[in-house]
């Protein structure tokens, strides 16, 4: 596949006839997806999961495959009923160790040939483990394990073995999608390459996680390159504490003396993702400066081994890194940063801190690992979802070649006619240029009129990028007929930190003012239709819609919000990361003298239902301990209240997002069969 295949189109096509089938919620359900590629010692083959989803039986399985780094057809090395997952290359590649089920159902290390025989179950924790890391010299490992952390009724009374009541008198009970009754810890064992044994909590006692839930998982650990240090990510705090903070730290583990020390102390915000350079002499990780601001800026620090000085490389550069890896020889790290409406590949030289961006596609990057004089990542883009990449690193290349290195679905797409993509740059009402995404229906048409719909993006701090998404497929919605407007509105990182940070403490501010800028300068078009544009959007993206709800002055003819926050006051006492509330919203709302979060509070969208004039869907789920369901609830009840058309539909099973593959499939014909309701009528007579 070549790197075009991944790149948007410039402008719309004109109309054509075409034999091509459509983009529909079918086509996205039999898309394989591309996952955890993993390059062998030798530089010569790559490892990676494909998964596909079993719509029947509302699962998905992933198996692995490899390929050889020049290219070729992809060998499928396992064909099981359970996903296999987290795999890696050991013994010279001749091996591979990776988490499947066991007989009693929890997640176990595995080991087998590269061929994919010899299949040995490798560890026996109770409980099952989350993840692992072998030392370099594959006589150690690290695996993630379990803590019991919460009381239940039956500690405190041992003779109601049968009370299901949870005992709690602290903060931190719930998160994201679980009640907190255990928690990871980092447990070390010895491995003679089939079995793991004398598995120890090197955390033992300690209330804390490591790594952090709920996101946190192996790369949170950091083997040094003799195997007798691990570096290890760890937030030391539990209950209230925890749920105010943000200040993470790496911790180094002593395997001969069992000591631990505190590499990252006075540094306030997150530091995580922790990686040794191969010649040992630096330790680099990704850290933030403020503590309770969990979309800071990430920089790349680096720890001289030897002097125990700390360095940002990355002072001079004003964007926020995602992921990174170091290059074979040290000298430089690759790493992969939002910017200017794509997530690009980057390096950085230790020397003179010069970064060089490596290739110039409108596509997203993620994954990297360097195989030789290549690096092999995975690129997307709202066409098209991951396939595996390499870029030529050969420093004789005055242009790094981007060479596609799977091609899973290129037989599919080949046969669908697909969406186009624009670049757009929107004046906003404060002067500035707004980069906005806008996605055209296939066969577009200059002289005919769309329906449009304002997608609202989430985070509220992630980036709308060359993004590819499931559920908030743009490229689907622009499929179904409507053309797909998707700013890149104050608050997103890939624009400099003033940009990202502008809308911490003024949800209701000028992040609003781009949303309706962007709509307003696309109404100028004549091909949209102004009667007939909708909005849309998840968590921040919900909240926006609620907002927007009372304050578009007759924009919108349809709305729809998944997991938003429709009470301000509310919200702030339901949710669990009390450091993202207290952040964003400037306070608390009975800090009657603080008058940022009294600003907060006086725009939350539920004070301006009485504006509410516009039909309304509503989504949420019930194991979402985020936002919880009852603010979606609340909004339904007030639209229903007020006279305002609504439909709601709840997810008992489902989370923050829509995770099983029927309720996809319903939230899909769902969210088509509200907008087509409202914004193409003449298609519902």
């Amino acid at each position: 596949m070549s790197a075009a295949a991944l790149a948007v189109q410039a402008q719309p096509a004109p109309a054509a006839q075409t034999n091509l089938a459509p983009y529909t919620i079918d086509v996205i359900e039999s898309l394989g997806r591309v996952s955890a590629p993993a390059v062998s010692p030798d530089g010569k083959t790559v490892l990676f999961g494909i998964s596909y989803e079993d719509l029947a039986a509302n699962s998905a399985n992933n198996d692995l495959y490899t390929i050889s780094v020049d290219g070729g057809e992809p060998l499928r090395i396992t064909d099981t009923p359970k996903s296999e997952s987290g795999a890696v290359w050991f013994d010279g590649g001749r091996r591979i160790a990776f988490l499947y089920p066991a007989a009693d159902g929890t997640m176990q290390m595995w080991t087998m040939n590269a061929d994919g025989t010899d299949r040995t179950q490798a560890t026996e924790h109770a409980g099952g483990i989350d993840g692992f890391l072998l030392s370099p010299d594959e006589t150690r490992i690290v695996v993630i394990g379990k803590m019991k952390y919460a009381r239940s009724a039956g500690d405190l009374y041992p003779d109601l073995p049968l009370a299901t009541g949870r005992v709690i008198d602290d903060l931190m009970y719930k998160h994201w999608d679980e009640w907190v009754t255990e928690i990871p810890h980092p447990f070390i064992g010895s491995f003679d390459g089939s079995k793991v044994t004398g598995l120890t909590d090197i955390m033992a006692d300690e209330p804390f996680e490591a790594p952090m839930k709920p996101f946190g998982g192996s790369e949170s650990f950091a083997w040094s390159p003799d195997s007798k240090m691990l570096v290890y990510v760890s937030r030391k705090k539990k209950g209230m504490d925890y749920a105010l903070s943000t200040n993470s730290d790496l911790y180094l583990y002593n395997l001969e003396t069992a000591q631990t020390h505190n590499l990252t102390e006075g540094m306030m915000g997150y530091d995580t993702k922790p990686a040794f350079s191969p010649d040992g002499n630096y330790l680099a990780w990704l850290s933030m400066e403020h503590d309770g601001y969990e979309s800071d800026r990430n920089r790349l620090f680096l720890l001289d081994t030897h002097t125990a000085v700390k360095r940002d490389i990355t002072a001079d550069w004003d964007y926020t890194i995602d992921e990174f890896t170091w290059a074979p020889d040290s000298r430089s790290i690759y790493f992969v940063a939002p910017k200017d409406g794509v997530i690009p590949v980057f390096n950085i030289r230790l020397a003179d801190r010069v970064i060089t961006q490596l290739v110039d596609e409108m596509a997203d990057f993620t994954s990297l690992a360097v195989a030789g004089d290549k690096l092999v990542t995975m690129s997307h883009s709202m066409l098209r979802p991951n396939e595996i990449m390499t870029i030529d690193l050969n420093p004789r290349s005055r242009r790094k070649a981007l060479r596609g290195l799977t091609d899973v679905n290129g037989a599919i797409f080949a046969g669908i006619d697909m969406p186009t993509v624009e670049k757009r740059m929107v004046p906003t009402t404060d002067g500035k240029q707004m980069l906005t995404w806008v996605v055209y229906p296939p066969q577009f048409d200059r002289n005919a009129k769309y329906p449009a719909l304002l997608y609202c993006q989430g985070g509220p701090q992630s980036p709308v990028s060359q993004f590819w998404s499931y559920r908030w497929n743009l490229a689907l919605m622009a499929a179904n007929g409507y053309v797909v407007i998707a700013p890149n509105r104050r608050g997103l990182p890939g624009f400099g930190t003033e940009w990202n940070e502008q809308i911490s403490k003024d949800y209701p501010g000028q992040n609003m003012a781009d949303y309706l800028a962007a709509v307003d300068d696309l109404k100028r078009e004549p091909y949209i239709d102004g009667d007939r544009i909708g909005a849309t959007g998840a968590s921040y993206g919900g909240f926006s819609v609620y907002y927007l709800a009372g304050n578009h002055n007759g924009r919108f003819a349809a709305l729809l919000a998944h997991a938003g926050i429709f009470n301000i006051e509310a919200q702030y006492l339901e949710t669990e990361e009390m450091w993202f509330a207290n952040w964003d919203m400037g306070g608390a709302f009975w800090e009657k003298d603080n008058p940022v979060a009294q600003r907060t509070f006086a725009n939350s969208p539920h004070r301006f239902v009485d504006r509410w004039d516009t039909p309304i869907m509503i989504s949420h789920g019930e194991y979402d301990f985020r936002i919880l369901a009852s603010q979606g609830m609340a909004a339904f009840n007030a639209a229903k209240l007020r006279g305002i058309p609504a439909e709601m539909v709840i997810y008992p099973d489902e989370n923050h997002w829509i995770l099983k593959p029927q309720n996809a499939v319903l939230w899909q014909r769902l969210f088509f069969r509200w907008f087509d309701r409202w914004l193409k009528p003449q298609q519902q007579q």
